[in-house]
């Protein structure tokens, strides 16, 4: 005999979007501090929060209201740095570098997986 309730859940989990699907982390993702994130990119923490309100660099909010950080912020904005210095890029402009990169990135790992080969090695 099978029960209809374990079905229907199982239909519902398959008929779900997957943004609204229930996912448990086993393992509590690492956040970094604002003065964690200055400390290690060598950026000062209003620079940093300028950032974050321009939408080049993502944070979050903890409970006590401080920004917290994904553990790749030190990279994003180092790579920030590259882009303001070496190209004379403004914020707006390195806001579009950077989608535009991310965008690229996307597309050769889509034809990596799909096995096609360029001729050129990838830039990026």
């Amino acid at each position: 005999m099978s029960d209809p309730r374990a079905e229907a859940r199982q239909a519902s989990r398959l008929t779900a979007p997957a943004s609204a699907r229930v996912r448990y982390a086993i393992v509590p993702v690492p956040r970094l501090s604002l003065q964690t994130v200055a400390r290690r990119s060598g950026v000062h923490p209003d620079l940093i929060r300028r950032f974050v309100a321009l939408g080049l660099v993502d944070a979050e909010r903890d409970a006590a209201g401080h920004l917290v950080f994904d553990p790749t912020a030190p990279a994003v904005l180092a790579r920030i740095q590259r882009l303001r210095s070496g190209l004379c890029l403004n914020y707006a402009s390195i806001g579009l570098v950077l989608d535009l990169l991310d965008r690229i990135s996307l597309l050769e790992a889509a034809l990596r997986r799909a096995g096609v080969r360029s001729e050129t090695p990838p830039w990026t």
